[in-house]
C-alpha cells in the first residue's frame, strides 16, 4: 500500500498528519452558498401526488439519494421556499437525529428539488464536488461531528458547524484522481452489497413460502393423493380435507398485558417484562413479581411489529400493547400455533393513522388452519429446523454485509485523509 512522499502535521488533533502538499482549509473556503431547509407553512397537509420533490433526512444516505418514497409539493409552495432550492450537485447533509452526517450529492438528473429543515445544502465550484462529497463521508469527519455534538442536550448541526468542518484538500488534478477512484471501487463494493442483499431476500422469501405451505398444506404438499378441501378463508386457497379452520377465539383465552412504567424496570431481575420489540425477544427489563406462570401465546398488538407472535414460558409478565393468548385445550402444539397465527395475523393486519394495529376483537376472530395434534407437532419441527438454517445462512450474508461495509468507509476515509496515496507521481 503506498504512501505519500513527505508529511505534515495538519495541526488537527483527529486528522493528525497529512500529506504536506495538500492545504489544510475549513468548509467555508470553498463554500459558494450554503442553506437549510424549513418545514412547508402547513406541514405535511401540503404535501401532493406529484411535483417537486422534498427531500427530507430519510432520503439522504452515504450511496447516495433514495427517492422511492420521497414526498411532494406543488411549484408554488416550491417558489415560496427560495433560500431552500435546490441545483444539481449541491451537497446535502442530513443535521439532526441519529442519521446526521449522512450526506449525498443532488444528481444531474434532478433539476428541481428542495429540503426540509433537517437538512443542510453546501454549493460548491463543480470540480470541486467529487472529492469534497466524498470527504464528507470518510470516518475522521462523521466522528468530528458527533465531537462537536457532544455534551449538547439535541443532536443538530448548524450552518456554522458545517462551514467549520476541516477539509483536507489535494491539487485538483489529485482529486480528480482519487475521486474517480474511488468512484470505481466503491461501486464495485456496492454492487456486492446489493447481490447479497437480493440473497437476504431470496431467503426470507424462501423462509416465508416454507412457512405457508406448511401451515396451508401441511408436509404432504406435492402427493397428488392428498385430498383437499376449499378453505373458506380468502387467504387460504385450500386446505387438507382432515384439518379444520378454526378461530382464535374458540381455542385461545384473549386477554392483554397491563401497563409496567419505565421506572419500575431493572435491567437484571427475577421475572421478565415483553413488550411490542422484537429485539432481545421482546423483553424490555425485569420487575420482582410476574403475572402469568403457563405456557401462552404473546402477539405485539401496534405498530410495524403488530402481529408478531411469541411463545411464552415460565413466571414472567406482559405489558399493555401485547396481547395474550392462554389455551384452552390440550390439543394445541403452541409452536405451531405461532408460526400459523404469525402468518394469519399479517394477513388480518389494519393500517390507520396510528400504524399497524391488531386489537382483541379482531385477534379473535382471525381464522387459523389446525390440523391434529401429532401433525401439528410435526410441522412445528420441520418448521423450526428449515428457521434455524435459514437464519445462520442468512446472519452469515449479513455478516458479509457489513464486512464489505466497513470496508467502504475504511477505504473513502484512509484515502481522503492522505493515509494510502492511489496515484502514482
Amino acid at each position: 500500500m503506498m504512501k505519500y512522499t513527505s508529511y505534515k502535521d495538519s495541526e488537527i488533533g483527529w486528522l493528525g498528519s497529512v500529506p504536506s502538499t495538500w492545504k489544510v482549509l475549513r468548509a467555508k473556503d470553498i463554500t459558494e452558498k450554503i442553506g437549510s431547509g424549513v418545514t412547508p407553512k402547513g406541514g405535511s397537509e401540503v404535501y401532493v401526488d406529484a411535483g417537486v420533490p422534498l427531500l427530507r433526512s430519510q432520503n439522504i444516505y452515504d450511496d447516495g439519494l433514495r427517492i422511492d418514497d420521497v414526498s411532494f409539493i406543488d411549484v408554488e409552495t416550491h417558489q415560496k421556499m427560495k433560500s431552500s432550492q435546490l441545483k444539481p450537485f449541491d451537497i446535502l447533509i442530513n443535521i439532526t437525529g441519529a442519521s446526521i452526517g449522512r450526506s449525498c450529492v443532488v444528481p444531474e438528473s434532478l433539476s428541481m428539488a428542495n429540503i426540509n429543515q433537517h437538512i443542510i445544502f453546501i454549493r460548491t465550484k463543480k470540480p470541486l464536488v467529487p472529492y469534497f462529497s466524498y470527504y464528507l463521508k470518510s470516518n475522521a469527519v462523521k466522528e468530528y461531528i458527533n465531537l462537536i455534538q457532544a455534551g449538547t442536550s439535541k443532536e443538530a448541526l448548524n450552518m456554522g458547524q458545517t462551514l467549520s468542518i476541516p477539509i483536507l484538500l489535494p491539487s485538483l488534478k489529485e482529486q480528480t484522481i482519487i475521486a474517480s477512484y474511488l468512484e470505481i471501487r466503491t461501486k464495485g463494493i456496492d454492487k456486492k452489497i446489493s447481490l447479497l442483499k437480493k440473497k437476504v431476500t431470496y431467503y426470507q422469501e424462501l423462509y416465508r413460502r416454507l412457512i405457508e405451505n406448511a401451515v396451508f398444506r401441511g408436509l404432504s404438499e406435492g402427493n397428488n393423493e392428498i385430498s383437499l378441501k376449499a378453505s373458506g378463508v380468502k387467504y387460504i386457497d385450500a386446505i387438507p380435507s382432515h384439518w379444520s379452520i378454526v378461530r382464535v377465539k374458540d381455542q385461545f383465552h384473549i386477554g392483554r398485558g397491563r401497563v409496567i412504567s419505565q421506572e419500575a424496570l431493572k435491567e437484571n431481575g427475577k421475572y421478565p417484562v415483553y413488550s411490542s420489540q422484537t429485539e432481545n425477544d421482546g423483553c424490555l427489563g425485569f420487575i420482582d413479581t410476574y403475572d402469568f406462570d403457563k405456557d401462552l401465546l404473546t402477539w405485539t398488538t401496534d405498530g410495524v411489529n403488530a402481529g408478531t407472535v411469541f411463545r411464552r414460558k415460565g413466571k414472567f409478565n406482559c405489558t399493555n400493547v401485547c396481547g395474550t393468548l392462554i389455551p384452552k385445550s390440550k390439543n394445541l402444539d403452541l409452536n405451531y400455533a405461532v408460526y400459523a397465527l404469525q402468518l394469519s395475523a399479517k394477513h388480518n393486519k389494519r393500517i390507520d393513522t396510528n400504524g399497524a394495529k391488531i386489537m382483541n376483537g379482531e385477534m379473535a376472530i382471525i381464522k387459523i388452519a389446525f390440523p391434529p395434534l401429532q401433525e401439528q407437532t410435526k410441522i412445528a419441527e420441520y418448521l423450526d429446523e428449515k428457521s434455524t438454517t435459514i437464519t445462520r445462512i442468512i446472519r452469515n450474508i449479513e455478516s458479509q454485509i457489513t464486512t464489505l461495509k466497513e470496508l467502504r468507509k475504511t477505504l473513502i476515509n484512509d484515502v481522503v485523509t492522505g493515509k494510502i496515496k492511489v496515484i502514482n507521481d
